[in-house]
């Protein structure tokens, strides 16, 4: 199993908060690789906020084929981050010559766009790279989106902490996604490390997803160029968010009726039947086989937890008013905000979505047989 955490505050928070919360669960992971995803950044990208920013790893001749692509296409560096590694790293983790945290102005031809088309420049873009870098294996591309950091490395996450000086406070963030994974391939693709991205949408797993390869099919039918990779069978939890959202045009309330329909003897009970009949038929190949608990952030920064019908991976949601955290054990939310009141602490089982939205007051709870927010 891997382990999951994420945290929500009003006030920036640093990375070694997730990363310590890790650390105190890491009888769950196995040390062979860690995820960070920050979004709503302080420090210097407080005031940059619409600027795209890229995330991911270079080597040297790679950084120099990123700069003629970006000058080519138009981007002009605003602001970066240089993390300097010591030459030998910790046992464990690769030696890598770059880890690019890049904030860019937009092309000049760009200007005037309506938010849709500029949204899906930046995926094409990132996609562009992705290719780029896995055809000379000289770039691993992560993220590239306005107010989002994406790093992710081999190794003990702690360990990864202290090579990467995460404890810097240009890397604060108000919203942070972790996930210390437990390797089941022989070999470690950094694709395939959680938290997973698109469009504004993340989103990490504990758990095996043995219904990966419908879902795959049905997403990548969809005609949508950012439904690709799948390195991991938990990556379509990140695209049915999307596809549901984006495409459908439903909210999280929506979700686990994707994932996790009701049996049809519930539906015939529930208040938006109909709907919800039409959804499960026309959804069918989206239904997931758990064992699974998601974590996942939405574009507003509002954070997410749910389970698969058969809750077999554990996971919890605590906090109080200006800070929240998701934690795939007790122990990691304790060690992350030990002054709370426990008693009000929830675990979701199979019915429920746990939402903590972007004010970080309460822990909102969405159950599958409440009606729905939905026009009649």
């Amino acid at each position: 199993m891997c382990r999951l955490f994420a945290i929500a505050g009003r006030e920036p928070l640093s990375p070694m908060v997730a990363i310590e919360a890790l650390n105190v669960m890491r009888e769950g992971h196995d040390g062979s690789g860690v995820g960070l995803f920050l979004r709503d950044l302080s420090g210097p990208f407080e005031d940059m906020k619409d600027a795209p920013i890229l995330s991911g790893i270079f080597s040297e001749a790679g950084l120099k084929r990123l700069d003629a692509f970006m000058m080519d296409v138009g981007f002009m560096t605003k602001y970066k981050i240089s993390i300097k590694v010591p030459k030998t790293p910790p046992a464990g983790v690769p030696r890598r010559d770059v880890y690019l945290i890049r904030a860019y102005e937009y092309p000049e031809e760009w200007e005037g766009l309506g938010p849709e088309e500029l949204q899906f420049r930046l995926m094409t873009t990132r996609l562009q790279l992705r290719a780029m870098g896995e055809e000379k294996e000289d770039m691993i591309v992560f993220s590239f989106w306005p107010d989002v950091i994406l790093i992710k490395e081999i190794g003990d996450p702690l360990a990864v902490a202290r090579h990467l000086q995460l404890d810097r406070k240009e890397l604060a963030a108000r919203v942070i996604l972790a996930q210390g994974r437990q390797n089941t391939n022989y070999a470690i693709n950094l694709y395939a490390c959680h938290p997973f991205f698109i469009q504004g949408f993340a989103s990490m797993t504990n758990g095996e997803n043995t219904a990966f390869i419908p879902i795959r099919t049905f997403l990548e039918s969809r005609g949508f160029p950012g439904y690709i990779g799948y390195n991991s069978d938990s990556e379509v939890f990140t695209h049915i968010l999307h596809y549901m959202t984006r495409t459908l045009g439903f909210g999280i309330e929506t979700y686990k009726h994707v994932i996790t329909p009701l049996q049809d003897e519930d539906i015939g009970r529930h208040p938006d039947a109909h709907f919800l009949r039409n959804l499960k038929q026309a959804c069918r190949p989206l239904i997931i086989d758990g064992p699974n608990c998601v974590i996942g952030c939405l574009p507003d920064g509002s954070l997410f937890m749910v389970q698969d019908r058969k809750k077999l991976r554990p996971g919890v949601v605590g906090g109080k008013p200006g800070v929240f955290a998701f934690s795939s054990e007790i122990c990691g939310l304790d060690a992350a905000i030990p002054l709370r009141d426990k008693s009000r602490d929830f675990q979701p089982m199979y019915l429920d979505t746990a939402v903590v939205g972007p004010d970080r007051q309460e822990i909102r709870i969405c159950r599958q047989k409440d009606p729905l927010p939905l026009p009649h």
